[in-house]
């Protein structure tokens, strides 16, 4: 990091106290209230990546700086909590970011501690930490379909895996049947190296562009047959 970026730290820092004495807004907040706000602009943050994703130039301005902005808006977040967090005589900054570290050497003993390292898979390595299951580390809260991906991937990474069935479609078909049958879906995806949420959200922002084409060209048809 160099002094450009630390300075720009500070500087953010530093904004972010002052305007948590002096702002009517940001002095009443707190982790709860700000918490619904952080998962919006966390999902503001996957669309932006998505527009990443979808430029096809590394200089694309519009999207890189859409990325950026949500970048901003989810570190200024982070660091809300931390504020919020050394005022309540919790922890600080200081705490938060050696914690990380802290955890990025254990979690890779193969790069910092070879000498403990036995070949276990990056699960088994978590496992380390007292979790019960490797499902521990799943949010409840997860939207379903991120979370069957998250599951599906984390039983992977222990060697377990789901027999892939025929799937078929039928009008009978209950909705245990269909919610069954769009788990297996996300497993035959998960084996072939596809993830399920992003191809699912690149669907949607398809579906989205094909209506607005649509919408468009049914604009400018109704727009010719009016001047006739």
């Amino acid at each position: 990091m160099n002094q450009e970026t630390i300075a720009a730290f500070e500087r953010l820092n530093e904004i972010l106290g002052i305007v948590r004495k002096e702002c009517p807004w940001d002095r009443v907040q707190t982790m709860e209230s700000l918490r619904y706000l952080t998962i919006e602009e966390t999902y503001e943050l996957s669309e932006a990546i998505l527009g990443i994703i979808a430029s096809k130039e590394d200089d694309d301005t519009k999207a890189n700086n859409e990325m950026k902005k949500e970048l901003g808006d989810i570190f200024m977040h982070l660091l809300f909590y931390c504020k919020i967090a050394e005022e309540e005589g919790r922890f600080d900054t200081t705490d938060v970011l050696n914690a990380i570290s802290d955890k990025l050497v254990d979690r890779h003993p193969f790069i910092f501690r070879k000498e403990d390292y036995h070949g276990e898979s990056w699960e088994q390595i978590k496992m380390h930490e007292g979790r019960k299951s490797v499902l521990d580390g799943v949010p409840t809260s997860l939207p379903p379909l991120v979370k069957a991906v998250r599951l599906q991937e984390k039983a992977a990474g222990i060697g377990f895996q789901l027999d892939e069935k025929e799937m078929e479609l039928h009008e009978g078909m209950t909705e245990g049947q269909f919610g069954q049958l769009l788990f297996n879906l996300i497993h035959w995806a998960h084996n072939r190296g596809i993830n399920a949420d992003s191809a699912l959200s690149k669907a949607n922002l398809h579906f989205q562009e094909e209506v607005r084409n649509f919408e468009e060209s049914k604009g400018e048809k109704g727009a010719k047959s009016r001047n006739v």
